[in-house]
């Protein structure tokens, strides 16, 4: 796969700036006029460059929306603060990134390194992130000969480092994935699931729709496309296209109904439910939070919903308390928040996004005594 190259911050102008940072926030530009009292129209001629952003306030009550320090806005060579406790092991992550020329100091049996990697599997569906930070250097060494537990250790490594915030880093990891895959279609796409999922946290929608779509005609396992389908429309969610998006989830959605059995042998999740979330998350994406709403509480209630991996289900959680939190509802937020820390305690206090939505329900208004307690628990106050 070719890389694509990512633009330099430092060369954008304050308008593009703004308009990057909202993209990776999920807003809309009608979600960031609304508030900062501001219309949509005015919004994009910020972001086009045709208005100009020459007072100092307004620069801080649009940073404020975006949770960013102001000066990431007006300095974007200044590193952008995190709502998060680093946690101990993506140093070590990046170290092992960076020698993958080295050859481990011993040869580990085939068997044994996928053992390693079917234990890492399991340890990232049940959010035991620091755990995971901790094995991956020495998995990734182990599997540096092994071509199809190597594909899987850099897919692991990409899903984690995207969740802790690290994108960059994990779409480094994703395309080193792809690239040991050469040769196998099914691996091929399975790591294209993890480009996509790294360039979406990057802000790069639409090369993420671009990789997805080329992938899907190759991969021939239906979990595998099914996923890939999944992807790409949120991709086009996040490019705005509404229509596009729905019609590569109807896609997705015929490739679910017809699989059968839990086998999961690619570790996607793949299947109706994960459907109905990819659906929950355009909307959100899109900015009708009602119909996101709407389409959380239809996935929750299915049987297969708690079939989930742990990850995943808390994973939706945090974003269906993002989509409580935009309609208005405060009570039904700190509930959904709540009830993801106490499936995957991880998903929440060390993911960024997670961290500073907690934040943000608790001074939102007076919050209930468990979003109080949360709070407190990770170290974040009113």
């Amino acid at each position: 796969m070719t890389r694509p190259v990512l633009p330099d911050a430092d060369e954008l102008p304050i308008g593009r700036r703004v308009a990057r940072w909202r993209v990776r926030r999920r807003m809309t530009q009608q979600m960031l006029a609304d508030r900062i009292g501001k219309s949509k129209s005015w919004v994009d001629k910020v972001e086009r460059g045709v208005r100009s952003l020459d007072r100092y306030s307004t620069v801080q009550e649009i940073a404020e929306v975006l949770r960013l320090d102001p000066a990431v806005l007006l300095d974007p060579r200044r590193p952008p603060p995190t709502a998060t406790a680093r946690l101990d092991g993506v140093d070590a992550v990046r170290a092992a990134l960076a020698r993958y020329h080295r050859h481990p100091a011993r040869t580990v049996p085939p068997d044994e390194v996928q053992r390693h990697v079917a234990h890492a599997w399991l340890t990232y569906q049940h959010a035991h992130y620091a755990q995971l930070l901790r094995a991956l250097p020495t998995l990734l060494d182990a599997a540096h000969a092994t071509p199809g537990p190597l594909v899987s250790a850099y897919r692991i490594t990409a899903s984690v480092l995207v969740k802790l915030g690290e994108a960059d880093l994990g779409w480094l990891a994703a395309d080193r994935a792809v690239a040991a895959a050469v040769g196998d279609p099914v691996r091929t796409g399975a790591a294209t699931i993890a480009v996509a999922q790294a360039l979406r946290a990057l802000g790069r929608d639409r090369l993420a729709l671009t990789a997805a779509v080329a992938a899907i005609g190759t991969a021939a396992d239906d979990a595998v496309r099914g996923t890939l389908f999944l992807q790409a429309a949120l991709a086009a969610a996040g490019c705005g296209d509404g229509h596009r998006a729905e019609d590569l989830i109807d896609h997705a959605a015929v490739l679910a109904d017809r699989r059968t059995g839990d086998d999961d042998p690619h570790h996607t999740a793949f299947g109706p439910t994960a459907v109905l979330l990819a659906r929950f998350l355009t909307a959100q994406r899109l900015g009708d939070t009602a119909e996101a709403v709407h389409r959380h509480e239809k996935a929750v209630r299915r049987d297969d919903w708690r079939r989930l991996p742990v990850e995943h289900r808390a994973a939706h959680l945090v974003d269906a308390a993002r989509a409580y939190l935009d309609a208005g509802n405060l009570t039904a937020a700190g509930f959904t928040l709540v009830e993801a820390d106490t499936i995957a305690p991880a998903e929440v206090r060390c993911r960024p996004a997670a961290r500073t939505l907690v934040a943000e329900i608790a001074r939102s208004g007076p919050p209930a005594a468990d979003v109080a307690r949360l709070a407190t628990t990770i170290g974040l106050t009113r």
